[in-house]
């Protein structure tokens, strides 16, 4: 047997194990952390992003099966770092940079059994996982509060030029008929983190180059954005004539859902959008001068 197939066993038997302790010292985080997703609608997508995570390494096994393992010390030193932090973060009750500490943990692991090669390829899944992570809600505050007052005053503007008496005061839109007030859930930060996520995928498994898979993540921020405007603006002018039962319900649900559904559908047409633009800009430098 070669010594190249016993460091791969080695290698092999040493993940297995890290990766087994691993499981059980985070178990508390990770059930807490799914409770969070049961109970968090702004997070609701938490389910999703293991199983992307797992997706997109699953779509470098080709590259992954050509790589040679060689495990380094550094990574030892990245997993105590990762350890600390989460030993440091239970003491405070701080839990974002409890379940963030999975990140230089698995990086640290990964680094210490398999090596730079593998670490470099795999950096990316793991770094993924961030975004099944509950913002701490100081942060989430501070976002989502400006965001509705942008969605009030833009809606106030769409819907002025349909020629529909409004007035806005702050995050509260007031109608001839009713009143609607803009909350932290019609603000479009989850629609923004959810769009984020998928325009991540999108991007680390299309073939653009690299400032197109950058353009492609960012171009979500514009898009949440754009789709919760237009579904605030046709939830008020439907409010002005229906009345404010609208603005909740079934129909509120549905157009959330609709929203998402505009936002991939814009992600798609972007990725396309930069490809075809990539295929002329190839062509026209290959056409004879």
């Amino acid at each position: 047997m070669s010594n190249a197939t016993n460091m791969t066993k080695q290698a092999a038997i040493s993940l297995g194990i890290l990766l087994s302790a691993m499981t059980l010292l985070y178990f508390p985080v990770l059930q807490k952390l799914a409770h969070d997703w049961d109970t968090n609608d702004n997070y609701s997508h938490g389910y999703f992003i293991p199983i992307l995570s797992i997706y997109i390494i699953y779509s470098l096994k080709d590259d992954l099966q050509q790589l040679p393992v060689k495990g380094s010390i550094a990574g030892l030193f990245l997993l105590i770092a990762g350890l600390a932090q989460l030993i440091i973060a239970h003491a405070g009750s701080e839990f974002f940079l409890q379940r963030a500490s999975l990140i230089p943990v698995l990086s640290g692991i990964v680094l210490f059994c398999l090596g730079f090669s593998f670490f470099k390829k795999l950096l990316i899944p793991i770094c993924y996982l961030i975004f099944m992570i509950p913002l701490p809600a100081i942060i989430w505050n501070k976002i989502a509060f400006p965001m509705q007052l942008l969605g009030s005053y833009l809606t106030e503007k769409i819907v002025g030029l349909m020629q529909i008496p409004i007035f806005r005061e702050g995050n509260i839109l007031y109608l001839s008929n009713t009143t609607l007030e803009v909350v932290d859930a019609c603000s479009g930060l989850r629609s923004l983190t959810t769009l984020f996520a998928l325009s991540a995928v999108f991007a680390i498994l299309s073939s653009h180059t690299p400032l197109q898979k950058w353009i492609l993540f960012l171009t979500a921020a514009p898009i949440a954005i754009f789709a919760n405007i237009v579904r605030l603006s046709a939830t008020a002018a439907l409010a002005s004539k229906f009345g404010g039962e609208v603005a909740q319900g079934f129909l509120h649900d549905f157009s959330g859902l609709v929203v998402f559904a505009v936002g991939i559908l814009l992600l798609v047409t972007v990725s396309n959008t930069l490809k075809k633009f990539a295929h002329k800009s190839r062509t026209n430098n290959h056409l004879p001068r």
